[in-house]
């Protein structure tokens, strides 16, 4: 097959980021090009049109791709439910619990089948696949069970990239470390190295990159500039900002700030346990003059004109910490005030009466916030679905992903899910990228804060997202050698790479 994949020498050090920028350098030559991750850990996830779910980064690539987001994108998924236990989601849909150790000790190794032949799938269909490692292929206490780095490579024989942040130090040693650790087989299909996140002048990092030819045989194809603002979908919570901090639009996308003489508005995210599909907050930290950030303290609710109760994959673990750091109480006093208060999927499931967990916790029967005339029983089938529908007149599409079945008593319809005066709460991830529905939000938001906040009428967050992977593929044309990782992809790594004995240097 035509292809490539993008490993890391670390968690975070851009592969992602790496493999969107070179899917949409490839579609803009007219190459059909599919992104591929066989196993994923995300909390961050997507519903595609046939209704399976996938990590949120891989629905990312493909709309880098301009590719429709599939299963076969990315065949294995899993959740995070704690430390030592996740969800595993396999082509779309869950088939259980499982601890890490019973994942690894068997379960995973039944996979391998399901993820070649996904990948399979999409050479068939495709004219290149862009894969994408998890974490760093060289986890030696991980590759008997490897379903997503170097087994993924052997098997469809195609070269390897290995990407490296700067930003962080010790890229070089990183970079030689990861291919001494890797068998012969393996180091044989890796072609290069990437830089990510450099600062400061190229001409003072080329002795090293000459001196890590020398060491490995394997050239930089490219070294790619630490860049603000990109605002790609994130895969973890490595992409929150801690509590406390900001995280604007205006900080992001160095968009315009309000007209002279109106407020910026103030959106407070609560920093739950577990928290799940946050890039639903990414539109309004899109907005020009709105200042979204993350809380953990009561007192960080006090200047906010809305606070948010996100979705996580814990919603009675949320519910407590709330409760435990004083930020229950602070949401209900606000509400009674009629201050604003949008809880979305966990986030609304705890806004209501009584929640009955027997599938997600297993702590039975517990108390919300009682904001909200809703009853939540979980079941053991999932609800994964792509509402449409309508609200002040706008139309609005979404994403569901969850356990919590919503009996909804009273209140005025909203999205699906409902609203007493300003307590609003929905199960639809994605709605505030509709930007009509946004715009009409946030400007009653602003209302009932006596803000003068207007948002801007011209937003389009679809089209910020394409600006985004447009300036992504501008950095891999501009920054990377283009001709040689258009040479890896047609031919392979090169014959005869030398093979790097741990201690070397």
């Amino acid at each position: 097959m035509r292809g490539l994949l993008v490993a890391g020498t670390s968690s975070d050090a851009g592969k992602s980021v790496l493999v969107a920028g070179i899917c949409r350098f490839l579609a803009g030559r007219g190459v059909r090009v599919a992104p591929f991750k066989g196993q994923n850990m995300s909390l961050n996830s997507f519903v595609t049109r046939e209704g399976a779910e996938i990590g949120r980064a891989q629905a990312m690539q493909a709309m880098a791709a301009r590719a429709e987001p599939s299963a076969l994108m990315n065949p294995v998924l899993l959740k995070p439910g704690g430390d030592r236990t996740s969800q595993v989601v396999v082509m779309g849909r869950p088939v259980g619990e499982m601890s890490a150790r019973g994942y690894h000790g068997g379960r995973q190794a039944e996979l391998l089948a399901t993820v070649t032949g996904c990948l399979e799938e999409l050479a068939a269909a495709y004219d290149v696949v862009v894969c994408e490692g998890a974490g760093s292929p060289a986890e030696i206490n991980l590759r008997r069970t490897d379903i997503v780095n170097m087994a993924v490579a052997r098997a469809a024989r195609i070269p390897v990239l290995v990407v490296g942040d700067i930003d962080r130090g010790g890229v070089f040693a990183s970079f030689f470390g990861t291919t001494a650790l890797l068998s012969a087989e393996d180091q044989r299909l890796v072609a290069g190295y990437v830089v990510n996140k450099f600062r400061g002048d190229r001409a003072l990092l080329e002795p090293g990159l000459e001196m890590l030819r020398r060491l490995t045989g394997r050239p930089t194809l490219g070294v790619l500039p630490y860049a603000e603002g990109l605002g790609i979908d994130e895969e973890d919570g490595l992409g929150v900002p801690p509590p406390g901090r900001g995280w604007g639009g205006a900080a992001r996308e160095s968009a315009p700030t309000p007209p002279h003489g109106e407020d910026v508005l103030r959106v407070a995210v609560a920093a739950v346990p577990l928290m799940s599909n946050f890039t639903d907050l990414d539109a309004l930290a899109a907005e020009p003059g709105v200042l979204v950030r993350f809380v953990d303290r009561p007192q960080e609710l006090a200047d906010a004109d809305l606070v948010v109760l996100p979705g996580t994959r814990g919603t009675v673990g949320a519910l407590e910490w709330l409760r435990e750091r004083g930020l229950a109480d602070a949401v209900c006093r606000r509400a009674a005030e009629g201050r604003p208060v949008l809880g979305i999927c966990g986030g609304f499931q705890m806004l209501g009466e009584v929640i009955e967990d027997d599938v997600e916790s297993r702590r039975g029967t517990v108390p919300g916030l009682g904001l909200l005339p809703v009853r939540v029983r979980f079941a053991a089938a999932k609800t994964l679905a792509r509402p449409e529908g309508t609200y002040y007149g706008e139309p609005v599409t979404g994403y569901e992903i969850h356990h919590g079945v919503a009996d909804v008593r009273g209140g005025e319809p909203f999205l699906g899910g409902c609203r007493v005066g300003a307590v609003l709460g929905t199960h639809w991830h994605g709605s505030l990228e509709s930007d009509g529905f946004r715009r009409r939000f946030l400007a009653e938001v602003a209302a009932a804060a006596g803000r003068r906040f207007v948002p801007a009428p011209d937003t389009c967050f679809a089209g910020l997202r394409e600006a985004r992977l447009d300036r992504l593929a501008a950095l891999v044309e501009e920054h990377m050698d283009t001709a040689a990782l258009l040479r890896l992809i047609e031919d392979g790594a090169p014959a005869g790479l030398p093979f790097v004995a741990p201690g070397a240097p």
